[in-house]
C-alpha cells in the first residue's frame, strides 16, 4: 500500500524546469549566451493550447468543419512553456512590433532556433520518448 501513494497529488513530481540555451545572439554583459527557463505543461494546459489551435474552415456547401492547425499548436506549446524571458512582456513584444507570445517567438529566433526550442519542449513535456521504447519499458 505505501507504493500505491506514490500517486498522490502531494507526491508527485512538480512541473520539471529547465535551462536551455535556445540561440547565441542573446548574450548578457560577459558576452555569454543566455539561457531561456522551461517548464513543462499539464495535459489540462495541453487540451487548451489544442483547443485554441483549431480553426473553422469553409466547406463546399458553406458548412463549416474544424481543422486543427498544428503549427499553430507546436508554436503555443513552445510560448507556454517558456518561462523565461517573459513572452507576454508588453515592451519585448514592442520592441518586435508584435502582440503574443506565438507572434513574438516567430519574430525574434531564426528558424533552426525555433525548431531546436521545440524540439527541447517536447522533450520537456514527455514527448521524447519513441512508443517502441515505452513498451520495451512496460515488457520489463
Amino acid at each position: 500500500m505505501s507504493e500505491f501513494s506514490a500517486f498522490f497529488a502531494q507526491a508527485a513530481a512538480i512541473e520539471a524546469t529547465e535551462e536551455f540555451i535556445v540561440s547565441k545572439r542573446f548574450k548578457d554583459k560577459e558576452g555569454k549566451p543566455l539561457p531561456w527557463k522551461l517548464r513543462s505543461i499539464t495535459e489540462d494546459e495541453n487540451q487548451e493550447l489544442r483547443k485554441a489551435a483549431m480553426k473553422k474552415v469553409k466547406g463546399r456547401n458553406g458548412a463549416y468543419t474544424p481543422e486543427f492547425d498544428s503549427n499553430e499548436y507546436l508554436a503555443k506549446m513552445v510560448g507556454a512553456s517558456v518561462v523565461y524571458p517573459n513572452l507576454k512582456d508588453a515592451e519585448l513584444q514592442k520592441s518586435y512590433s508584435v502582440r503574443g507570445a506565438e507572434a513574438l517567438l516567430r519574430k525574434m529566433l531564426l528558424p533552426g532556433e525555433f525548431t531546436a526550442l521545440m524540439e527541447h519542449v517536447n522533450a520537456l513535456n514527455g514527448y521524447d520518448q519513441d512508443l517502441n521504447e515505452l513498451v520495451d519499458d512496460v515488457k520489463n
